[in-house]
């Protein structure tokens, strides 16, 4: 039940334990609770972490249990700071990506530089990928914003993912969420994972990125140009930044089979939470599809049911009552 909060089910049975009776040790607790003192142990450890568990005055080294109000309170109060510092690095790596991107966009195509080389032509980047697919060892991340992939992407993708899947390279791979409502796309993903890939879609993604066993980094040199090409990089200055990126954006996505919707009437998914922030902050309805990976119609969709649901009359109205409910 408290899974979520960092107790597994061993913990959390030690801790209801210790509320019912602090007094007893390690052997009583194990008999009490059917598992054994190794368990036990393992579970009080837990408990010290998160502060649930607090040395007791009345005896030397005893523990005692903190009340679950204010022990709860806390594991909460940390998993919102730790959230908070883990998106203040992924806007960092965000904008660590860009700068680096725009400060090679000069070179020449096709020519390597200090480890980077300026790819331009969809040939030249396929020949790449080629490459370094073949040369895989261990892992490959990807990042694939904008929704539905193309067909030409997939086909392209196909024969390279299913080699490295076979040697057994790892592969994590993070869509957009609106590629599951793409039968192609969403096909092509379970495909993934039935070779056993892991895919994880999110509600909003930074640019494209592929990443080659933690040592070359290929990603697009301006997202909005692709004229520009993509950067081929070895640079550890580089790749290190994208690799933290990755896993930040790996974090807080969610399985590919898992449910999306809500779990009740009042809350948000993660889509409709990230659209309200995006139409918010002035974007238009045009520009917030293109983030999201989805239609202009969907936006609208979207809004209209948000709108009827806040009972808003207007769309600033709906701002005003979403940031009442804590929505914003």
């Amino acid at each position: 039940m408290l899974e979520a909060l960092g107790l597994d089910p061993h913990a959390e049975a030690v801790y209801r334990g210790m509320l019912a009776d602090p007094v007893g040790g390690v052997a009583e607790l194990s008999h009490r609770l059917g598992l054994t003192e190794s368990e036990v142990r393992d579970g009080l450890d837990r408990l010290v972490d998160l502060e649930l568990l607090r040395p007791t005055r009345e005896s030397l080294g005893g523990l005692r249990p903190v009340r679950p109000e204010l022990g709860l309170d806390l594991i909460l109060r940390h998993q919102e700071e730790e959230l908070a510092r883990r998106q203040e690095e992924l806007a960092r790596g965000k904008a660590a990506a860009a700068r680096l991107a725009s400060d090679f966009a000069e070179l020449l195509p096709n020519t390597e530089i200090d480890g980077a080389e300026r790819l331009v032509g969809l040939d030249a980047i396929q020949s790449r990928l080629e490459a370094l697919a073949n040369g895989l060892a261990r892992e490959c991340l990807a990042i694939l914003p904008g929704g539905a992939q193309s067909v030409g992407s997939r086909e392209a993708s196909r024969p390279l993912d299913e080699r490295a899947l076979r040697r057994g390279v790892e592969m994590r791979t993070i869509y957009q969420d609106s590629v599951r409502n793409d039968p192609a796309t969403l096909t092509y993903a379970r495909w993934l994972t039935e070779l056993g890939g892991q895919v994880r879609t999110g509600p909003l993604l930074p640019q494209r990125l592929l990443i080659f066993d933690r040592t070359t980094a290929l990603i697009p040199i301006d997202p909005h140009n692709t004229r520009l090409g993509a950067l081929c990089t070895r640079s550890p200055g580089i790749v290190a930044p994208l690799v933290t990126l990755f896993e930040q954006t790996w974090e807080t996505a969610v399985p590919l089979g898992a449910d999306r919707t809500r779990a009740d009437g009042e809350s948000l998914t993660p889509g409709e939470r990230e659209l309200l922030k995006l139409l918010a902050s002035g974007m238009t309805d045009e520009t917030a599809g293109r983030q999201l990976g989805v239609s202009l119609r969907t936006v609208r969709r979207q809004m209209s049911g948000l709108m009827e649901r806040l009972h808003a009359s207007s769309r600033f109205e709906a701002g005003l009552r979403a940031a009442q409910r804590g929505w914003l």
